[in-house]
């Protein structure tokens, strides 16, 4: 019995490579830089930047559709839209997101042309059914995936009108939530039972995030970066992440969180906030959220949660860090005998007392 793994022969590939590319290929790398106009050196520099691996001069690699791609580049460039510096750091952040999708959708698609027949035996998919189901397949992704993207871009618009040269700058909330233990745990794990917990992982993940307001920034396997606007939204995603993610044949979750100026670059976060927030995720307990002291600050006032110091530690790159720990406050039949309004009233004018408190040598926010 063939294997059923392999769903496509020669005919095949050359069928598919046709209708992906938009026709044969038939430019070697000289070739396609001159149709276009370019010089050789930075038609590779953008390949690679793209992602693909070099093409030797005389490989019969590029398409027409490659010689349009740049001719639309060049035209970018010369409105302005582009700045020639950049345009290397713009391919290589378009190529490594597009490639991730394009994983996901092969896999996809090969596990649709590979599942049992009316026998219960899997089979093998014939040259005709693949080009016929990416025929069929390929114009309604393309147009989820363009409509996907103007509401991006869309939920992105108060950036478009923001001060000329400001909207790559924000003050903002960066967090990360990690899963303990999540090595030693994944080395018993087949790869099938692997690969179901961690979509379970990004799929809570991300419908808690967006349910308060908050952007995946990017997933790592066993963790997630995240963003949001504003401390309260910070602080309702690190609390119900870990509710949510809870459950026995589950790694317990833990997060940090820090707030302040960012910049944001080709869909990336870049700041000591970062660093910070990663720190914090590193000192956090299972089930807990550590914030700095800024978004701390920035909780004032909202009696919804506990915000408590707990004690200066140094950790990789930070002297006299001070976390904080960050709670629901119990209303209800969740509060406790020792949860009066007075002593709670106490131990909130302590943090203010506490928060009000100059940084000291500065040292929280700064790498030392």
């Amino acid at each position: 019995m063939d294997d059923p793994g392999e769903v496509a022969g020669p005919d095949a590939r050359e069928a598919l490579e046709r209708l992906l590319l938009d026709g044969p290929r038939r430019y070697t790398r000289l070739q396609v830089a001159e149709l276009a106009g370019m010089p050789p050196t930075r038609t590779q520099r953008l390949w690679r930047a793209l992602g693909f691996a070099d093409a030797a001069d005389d490989d019969l690699v590029f398409t027409d559709a490659d010689v349009s791609a740049l001719a639309v580049l060049s035209e970018l460039i010369d409105s302005g839209f582009v700045d020639p510096d950049s345009e290397a750091s713009i391919a290589r952040a378009m190529g490594q997101a597009l490639s991730r999708l394009a994983d996901w959708q092969t896999d996809m698609l090969a596990d649709a042309l590979t599942r049992p027949g009316a026998d219960g035996e899997r089979r093998k998919a014939s040259a005709e059914e693949v080009v016929a189901a990416a025929r069929a397949l390929l114009p309604r992704m393309r147009d989820i995936q363009h409509y996907v993207w103007r509401r991006h871009l869309a939920a992105n618009a108060d950036r478009l009108l923001s001060a000329a040269g400001r909207g790559d700058r924000r003050e903002l909330a960066v967090g990360f939530a990690d899963l303990v233990g999540y090595t030693s745990r994944s080395r018993g794990m087949g790869g099938r039972e692997l690969g179901a917990m961690v979509e379970d992982f990004e799929s809570t993940a991300t419908e808690v995030i967006a349910r308060h307001h908050g952007r995946v920034v990017k997933t790592v396997g066993d963790g997630v970066l995240f963003t949001a606007g504003s401390p309260v939204d910070a602080v309702d995603i690190g609390l119900e992440l870990p509710e949510v993610w809870d459950a026995e044949d589950r790694p317990p979750l833990r997060v940090g969180a820090a707030y302040g100026a960012v910049l944001t670059r080709f869909g990336d976060v870049y700041s000591p906030v970062v660093n910070l927030a990663s720190r914090l995720t590193s000192l956090a307990r299972p089930g807990t959220v550590l914030v700095d002291r800024e978004l701390a600050r920035g909780l004032r006032g909202q009696r919804a949660y506990r915000v408590r110091p707990l004690r200066r530690v140094s950790v990789r790159g930070y002297d006299h860090l001070q976390p904080w720990l960050v709670r629901r406050r119990p209303t209800g039949d969740d509060a406790s005998p020792f949860d009066t309004s007075a002593f709670e009233d106490m131990l909130d004018e302590l943090a203010d007392e506490v928060l009000e408190q100059p940084d000291d040598d500065g040292s929280e926010g700064r790498p030392s």
